[in-house]
């Protein structure tokens, strides 16, 4: 069903309905937003490229072949753009500690704790990780976006709790 309203949003967005493009970033900006930011871990960096991420789904909607979901398509796109961005900064980013809003300090803490130990994980376990546990896309999704096999993903998921429980052991 959500594919299917996809293929009309996309073709309609692809005609000029700015009402269809609405409704594309509607659905999907907190998504890409997320996944931009736990690869940049700044708020106004991730805005940035989540922004520059649909930029480019609407600039390359010509080229866009409904074979599968538009959120894949847009993951690809901002798996690309962060990839870029490192490209550009030649550097990992300098942890910022976000502005404690409604959160306690522990629930902040441990949620830096998670987000900075999947960091630490190799780039293509990583990858995964991030589109798994946070992102919550099925295996075979995972699979699909980022051209491997079903059998690899399920090994780096297996890698990635094993690498993070020994990390987050050790902090403790």
């Amino acid at each position: 069903m959500e594919h299917t309203n996809d293929f009309f949003l996309v073709r309609r967005a692809r005609d000029g309905d700015e009402e269809a493009c609405e409704k594309l970033v509607k659905k999907y900006y907190p998504s890409i937003y997320q996944y931009c930011l736990l690869h940049i871990s700044d708020r106004y960096e991730a805005q940035d490229l989540t922004q520059e991420v649909f930029t480019s789904f609407f600039a390359n909607l010509s080229r866009y072949r409904e074979y599968g979901k538009a959120k894949n398509y847009l993951y690809t796109i901002a798996a690309n753009t962060t990839k870029n961005y490192y490209k550009k900064k030649k550097d990992f980013p300098v942890e910022k500690i976000p502005e404690s809003g409604q959160k306690n300090s522990e629930e902040m803490s441990g949620r830096l704790e998670i987000e900075q130990a999947v960091r630490n994980l190799p780039e293509e376990i990583r990858e995964t990780a991030i589109l798994f546990f946070f992102q919550e896309l099925k295996q075979k999704e995972i699979a699909n976006l980022l051209h491997i096999s079903l059998s690899l993903v399920k090994y780096r998921i297996g890698r990635a709790r094993e690498l993070l429980k020994e990390e987050l052991e050790v902090e403790d």
